[in-house]
């Protein structure tokens, strides 16, 4: 058997990184690791190809070959997904997707014509998906009814991967979050209950990474990857032996909640390790929209203290914000802008709220008929909210489109990224040094002459660098790389700028509906009478 796995498209994002991704020679940040593990949960014996469509497209003769065409895709991947299996059966393929989008949404992808829905947690459809196919059926729904047990998930096969492509490659230790975020689609994916791989798992992960010839970035890309403290734990302990004795061939990244600052001994473990960065759900400083969407985490003690206890640490903060909760006040995008100044918090990833299928959020909101019609909830920084918000949604998104473009102004970002690592805490170890990799130093000098000569932050760039090699030089080239991501956001800060207005215009055009009223249980029961 012959199978096409293909990975679609990603549009512009937060997460796209272009204009760093060119600096390094690189095309994508991350690889499809959905797609390799399904490789290698398939039967080795078949015959595997696969195309990132972030890299390149599918060829006529790989087309020709497939004897069976595997999708997996995001929501944010959706318009690339459709048009994709539409190709694949006008060229007469069988088509089989899987996947988050395809699981939350599985009607969307089967209306445009896939053969088979391989849904939920792929340890246990795929075996129901092989033996469809081994009866010789050419069409099938494969359903879960419980949460897999991933200590028997293989090793994903990166060895299909172009290697050379990615900036990072990405490995998953655990699955599901333990918190009721009512926005969150995690917890409604994979539960609230986390299931790790154990630690011997994840260093065999390791171990062909590294004997395929990486030797940089990994992302753990769990979604909450201290959800299981007790099992990071025991994985961390091991891993800085493997990190050690492999002279640190790898800098990790990884998510998790905002209560890891109260874990002292977890972030000096995760330090000691390699981690490097980690992507912290903020949301937003208003508390009561916190208690609204049940982030009780992220109300039981000081968020900006919390952020400097990661810092110092020695891990530099990527923090989420959203814009447009229930009762918001006016004013939300100045308050989350002064909020990551005051953290000395460098990227931030920020959107308007979406209403994802088949969440808390989503369920609550189809009850009070608040969903927008043909509007679809994602995660992109570049789409109006889709449904009905309790202010009016033009408000709403003026502030959204200041506070983005003055969170990602290139000088305010410099000063936040050098108050940031003044005060950077690192490990107690020294990376081995080498000779620098011709790439980076011609990324360095586009640095150099972009921030330092050519833009408004010449003089800051030279003063902040100086005093950082003078005042934490272990952290200079972490420090350089931070501030290269500005890049990424001088062009994609106008560009979400300009699609907002473009949709805002449209929706003003059609007439603007009114604000949602909420009504309290008590004036419910006044109005009544």
């Amino acid at each position: 058997m012959r199978i096409l796995l293909v990975y679609p498209i990603f549009p512009k994002t937060f997460w796209s990184y272009e204009k760093i991704l060119e600096l390094v020679n690189r095309k994508v940040l991350l690889p499809p690791l959905g797609l390799v593990t399904v490789a290698a949960i398939l039967p080795q014996e078949w015959e595997f190809k696969l195309v990132d469509r972030n890299i390149r497209t599918a060829t006529e003769e790989e087309w020709a070959w497939a004897d069976i065409v595997i999708f997996s895709a995001m929501i944010v991947q959706k318009a690339d997904l459709l048009d994709q299996i539409k190709e694949a059966k006008r060229r007469g393929k069988l088509v089989a997707v899987g996947g988050p989008y395809p699981t939350s949404v599985p009607h969307e992808v089967e209306g445009v014509g896939a053969d088979f829905l391989i849904l939920d947690e792929g340890e246990i459809t795929l075996p129901m998906f092989i033996d469809a196919i081994k009866r010789g059926e050419t069409s099938g729904v494969f359903r879960a009814t419980e949460k897999p047990d991933v200590t028997s998930t293989p090793i994903p096969r990166f060895d299909l991967l172009e290697l050379d492509a990615y900036d990072m490659m990405s490995v998953q230790f655990s699955r599901g979050c333990p918190f009721q975020c009512e926005f969150c689609d995690i917890i409604v994916l994979y539960g609230r209950k986390p299931r790790t791989k154990t630690p011997e798992q994840l260093l065999a992960e390791l171990d062909c990474l590294y004997n395929l010839g990486w030797r940089r970035g990994v992302f753990m890309v769990d979604d909450n990857f201290i959800g299981n403290k007790r099992n990071v734990k025991l994985l961390l302990k091991e891993l800085k032996v493997w990190m050690a004795e492999h002279q640190y061939p790898f800098a990790f990244d990884t998510e998790a909640s905002i209560d890891l600052a109260q874990d002292p001994e977890m972030m000096e473990l995760m330090v000691e390790c390699g981690f490097a960065a980690v992507f912290l759900g903020i949301e937003t400083p208003d508390e009561d929209s916190l208690q609204l969407t049940k982030k009780f985490q992220n109300t039981r003690s000081s968020l900006t203290e919390a952020v400097e206890s990661i810092i110092k640490a020695g891990l530099r903060p990527m923090a989420g914000f959203i814009i447009g909760f229930d009762g918001e006040k006016v004013g939300a995008g100045d308050r989350i802008v002064r909020f990551a100044e005051l953290a000395a918090i460098p990227s931030t990833t920020f959107a308007m709220l979406q209403a994802l299928p088949n969440t808390a959020l989503w369920h609550r909101l189809k009850k009070e008929g608040r969903l927008r019609e043909n509007q679809d909830g994602n995660i992109n920084q570049t789409t109006l909210m889709n449904f009905i918000a309790t202010r009016p949604l033009e408000d709403i998104a003026r502030e959204y489109i200041d506070a983005f473009c003055a969170l990602y102004d290139p000088v305010k970002y410099l000063d936040r990224t050098y108050r940031c690592f003044l005060m950077m805490g690192g490990p107690s170890w020294t990376r081995p040094a080498k000779m620098p990799e011709l790439v980076l130093v011609r990324a360095f000098l586009i640095i150099i002459w972009r921030q330092g000569i050519k833009r408004e932050t010449r003089w800051k760039f030279w003063h902040h660098l100086f005093s950082i090699i003078k005042r934490n030089p272990k952290a200079v080239e972490h420090y350089l790389s931070a501030c290269a991501h500005i890049e990424h956001f001088c062009e994609y800060r106008q560009i979400v700028r300009d699609q907002i207005e473009s949709q805002l215009a449209e929706y003003l055009a059609q007439g603007a509906e009114k604000p949602y009223q909420v009504i309290s249980a008590k004036a419910e029961a006044v109005a009544s009478k």
